[in-house]
């Protein structure tokens, strides 16, 4: 491995890789591991992503750089330039997570750090869709809040959410009294989430919901709009409407019916948390963030303040974030593959972090658990 730790100083058309490789490839990857747990989880992931190169001939170089808290302590800003810089000059970014204790003494470091940090970059590298899994493994069924009865059915959902647009990015204000935050978008903005989950619904089971409040919201009806011109040229993708209310209610009453579920940027933040309830460990969870050409990939659960430095955060979030990197960055679909299953492997071993331990079992440290995964790559 090599690693280029970077130092700090103050100073369109969208393009989603679906397709499979076949030569040795050199790739430059930007690591973010930002605050708490994620130093310790992103190591865990380079372990992997190193196996990886090893069993595929492949050649991963790592650059390094602060954002969060940690680039607050150098320079006085979440998000600096010289991180956007080498973000920009990687193929793709791994980023860890950012922000601090709730009660930290020095606010003004924790004080919207992550908001500052993620929506930066996801404004500056113009990541305009999220891709998040929600998959229940077997053998963790236990763990999930839902019945057995409802978990039995399986759960493999993929949640495709605009990022770029809605309210968080609308026109905003306050005065007197009131405040306002303006939902908008354009058809240019929901064309591509659309398009791209009936490509990934393709190489699933063929189906797409499409979350909205198209009863209330003129923006739902374009959403609604959009996806039926788009449809018709994917004719072996059923496209079916629900509003969000409903949907976030089947979620946990009926999560098996979801195939790939399509969202504006709101309502997908409300229906992928919920959906990161049914595993039963946000230690599980990856997502991905998709650009023009620079894609970012991070794990949904945080920076755990409470259990930093100490060695027991699950890095399996992050591991599989590193697997959605080979697929939608890289185009190595078999090499994605070969992280998930071992994953996968690993679980039905019995292997187990604390947060997804019953009593009395075994439990593996952050290390052990990155160890166990990366010699199953090996095999």
């Amino acid at each position: 491995m090599l690693l280029l730790r970077i130092p700090i100083t103050n100073d369109n058309s969208t393009h989603f890789p679906l397709f499979p490789h076949t030569t040795l490839m050199r790739k430059r990857i930007a690591l973010l591991p930002g605050d708490g747990i994620g130093p310790e989880v992103m190591a865990e992931a380079v372990k992997v992503l190193d196996a990886v190169a090893k069993k595929f001939k492949h050649s991963f170089t790592y650059e390094e750089a602060p954002v969060g808290g940690a680039a607050f302590d150098v320079c006085g800003e979440h998000l600096p330039q010289s991180t956007l810089d080498v973000c920009r000059r990687s193929d793709a970014v791994l980023y860890g997570s950012v922000g601090g204790p709730v009660n930290a003494q020095d606010q003004l470091k924790w004080k919207d750090a992550e908001k500052h940090a993620i929506l930066g970059i996801r404004k500056a590298l113009n990541l305009s869709i999220n891709v998040r899994p929600a998959v229940v493994y077997n053998s963790l069924a236990h763990l999930s809040p839902l019945k057995d009865r409802i978990i039995e059915k399986g759960v493999d959902i993929l949640i495709i959410r605009e990022l770029l647009g809605d309210v968080y990015f609308g026109e905003r204000g306050t005065k007197g009294k009131r405040a306002w935050d303006v939902m908008d978008y354009t058809e240019d903005q929901i064309a591509p989430v659309i398009e791209f989950a009936c490509q990934a619904a393709r190489k699933r089971r063929k189906n797409v919901t499409v979350v909205d409040k198209a009863n209330v919201l003129d923006t739902s009806r374009l959403w609604r709009k959009v996806a039926g011109d788009i449809s018709p040229r994917f004719s072996d993708v059923a496209v079916e409407f629900l509003y969000v209310d409903n949907a976030c209610m089947q979620l946990v009453t009926h999560p098996s019916r979801f195939d790939v579920i399509a969202t504006s940027n709101l309502f997908g933040d409300i229906v992928s948390d919920v959906a990161a309830t049914l595993p039963g460990s946000l230690g599980l969870m990856p997502s991905a963030s998709l650009g023009n050409k620079v894609h970012l990939f991070e794990p949904i659960g945080g920076s755990a303040p409470d259990i930093a430095g100490r060695g027991v955060a699950n890095p399996v979030a992050q591991i599989l974030s590193a697997g959605l990197m080979l697929r939608h960055s890289f185009g190595m679909e078999s090499e994605a593959v070969a992280i998930e299953s071992a994953v996968k492997q690993a679980i039905e071993q019995g292997a187990r972090t604390g947060d997804i331990a019953l009593k009395g079992e075994a439990v593996l440290g952050t290390k052990e658990m990155g160890d166990r995964i990366a010699l199953l790559i090996d095999r």
